[in-house]
Formats: structure tokens, C-alpha cells, sequence
């Protein structure tokens, strides 16, 4: 009979594949090398399977490596649920809590709720990861993020949803465009515009996309911010128009001193920030209780 697996070794293979080599796996593991080899050898053996290919450059997992290497994040997850459900046991808003943010809603929202949650949970330690929608649902996934600010119009499939608030969105301009001097437009307004958008992996991106193929504008297709910053420059020197989520205009009310913001008439086009999490994680009620605290105090 085999012997059974042990959890450090799943850790070392899952930190040689993170590192691509077991030097610099073994070194954020903090083993020397040799211990760890000689336990990534043993499972090898023990599962009749070379589970990496070993090259002076470094080593990558066999076919055979990538799925015993993804079942062992599975278990790792498994392992760091049952810890957290342990602690949780006590109370569930003291320890560590890890949170990521989308880039569009990060800079405009957290500096507005933070002071409130450290109030509200002294003892809590809320980690927060600032990515793309895409790399913190797979984060979420794979256990390294307990829960996600995001919009929830994106591809959320497998993670439980909460719905927070709804973030319309306004019209920018140039002071000098067409529209500046109105005081509310329609999707049928934007017919025939240059939009500028934001880059591929961007929510807000896709929603914006969304807005302009109904409305018959056209993205301007030689530009691709990688900011809103960088977009609202391009629109104030008259590039093109955007659109903004509002909570992006409560936090820097100087944007109107530089371009005209235009309201929207109904049906108001928008996106409703959300959080979600993993369906199997061990803490839903604090996790619900922590994101009810992340709505601002004037709901929106």
C-alpha cells in the first residue's frame, strides 16, 4: 500500500509550480532545497509518477504534475478553510480577513469606508488586493482571497453574490464638444461618438461596450487607457467622450472644473457593486456582516 501524501508535501509542489524551480520554492517555503526535493521525490514515488520536469533553468510540471498539482491547491484550500472555520468558531470578525478590489472601484470607495470598518471591527485585519475581475475571481477560486469587490454585471459563475449598491454612470466630455452645454442625454446622444475605453480585463470596460453598441457610438480603436486618469486626459483634450461611474465624481470633485459631466436620462445606465465569495467558504456570516459595513453611509 502507498503511503498517503502529506500536506507539506502538496505544499512544495504547488510552491514549485507558483516559483518555476525548487530553489526559489524552497526558499519561500524556508527549507533548503534538498529537504524539499527529497519530499517532492517521495511523493513521486509514492504515486508512480514524475510529477515535474527537472532543467538546469528550472522545472515545469509533467501532465501528470498539473493535475495532481491542482488537486493539491485544492486541498490546501480545503485545509485553510478548516483552520479559518476553526478560528471563526470564536469570533468571526477577529483575524484576518483577505479582500480584493477592482481597480475601478478601489481608489473612489475604500478611502471612504475604511475609517468605518476599522471602527466598527477593531480586531479584524481586512488584507486588501487591488486586480482585474478575472485574476480575483480565480484568486477567490483558488483560496488565496476569502471574498471580491466587483461589479456584478462580470463574469461572476460559481461565486456566491451579494449586491451592495447601484453605481450609475455620467457622461464626459470636453467643455468645447457638442454636448457640453446639456444638461441630461440619452443613449441615442451618443450616436456616432468616439468613445474611449479602457483596456481589455477592465469591467468597466465591457459595460461601457455594452452602452455604446446599443447607442451605435464606436470605440476609438487606436486607444486604450489603462486608467481613468489617462481616459479623462484624452477626453479633456478632446479625443473622444467617456463614461465614469459615479462614485468615481463624488471622489474628485475637481473633474468639472476640466470637462463637462452630463447625467443620463432613464432608463440611467449603470453597474451595481457587489461581493462575492466562494460557495464553500466557512465563514458566509461574517462574510455577509463585512460586506454590509462596505456600503457608503449614503447608500450609493
Amino acid at each position: 500500500m502507498s503511503r498517503r501524501p502529506s500536506l507539506r508535501q502538496f505544499e512544495y509542489v504547488v510552491a514549485i509550480d507558483e516559483h518555476g524551480s525548487f530553489s526559489h520554492a524552497a526558499r519561500a517555503c524556508g527549507v533548503t532545497q534538498p529537504a524539499l526535493s527529497t519530499q517532492v521525490r517521495r511523493l513521486e514515488e509514492s504515486l508512480g509518477v514524475a510529477l515535474f520536469e527537472r532543467r538546469p533553468a528550472g522545472a515545469t510540471a509533467t501532465v501528470a504534475g498539473q493535475r495532481v498539482i491542482s488537486l493539491a491547491r485544492r486541498v490546501m484550500t480545503d485545509v485553510d478553510d478548516l483552520v479559518a472555520t476553526a478560528q471563526t468558531m470564536q469570533d468571526p470578525l477577529h483575524g484576518t480577513i483577505r479582500m480584493g478590489v477592482i481597480p475601478t472601484v478601489a481608489p473612489y470607495l475604500l478611502p471612504q469606508i475604511m475609517p468605518h470598518i476599522r471602527t466598527r471591527f477593531p480586531e479584524l485585519r481586512l488584507l486588501l488586493r487591488e486586480e482585474r475581475t478575472d485574476r480575483l475571481t480565480s484568486l477567490v477560486d483558488e483560496g488565496d482571497l476569502d471574498l471580491v469587490l466587483v461589479a456584478l454585471e462580470s463574469d461572476l459563475d460559481g461565486l456566491e453574490t451579494l449586491p451592495l449598491f447601484s453605481d450609475p454612470f455620467v457622461l464626459a466630455v470636453s467643455p468645447k464638444h457638442r454636448l457640453a452645454r446639456r444638461k441630461r442625454v440619452g443613449a441615442a446622444d451618443l450616436l456616432g461618438e468616439d468613445v474611449l475605453l479602457l483596456d481589455d480585463g477592465h469591467c468597466l470596460r465591457d459595460q461601457a461596450l455594452a452602452i455604446c453598441d446599443a447607442a451605435g457610438a464606436c470605440e476609438l480603436g487606436d486607444f486604450r487607457g489603462t486608467s481613468l486618469a489617462t481616459v479623462l486626459q484624452m477626453v479633456e483634450a478632446g479625443v473622444g467622450i467617456t463614461m465614469l461611474p459615479a462614485m468615481a465624481v463624488r471622489a474628485n470633485p475637481y473633474l468639472g472644473g476640466h470637462l463637462r459631466l452630463i447625467e443620463f436620462r432613464s432608463p440611467v445606465p449603470g453597474r451595481t457593486i457587489a461581493v462575492a465569495w466562494r460557495r464553500s467558504t466557512p465563514i458566509p456570516d461574517a462574510l455577509t456582516t463585512l460586506a454590509r459595513a462596505l456600503i457608503p453611509p449614503d447608500g450609493t
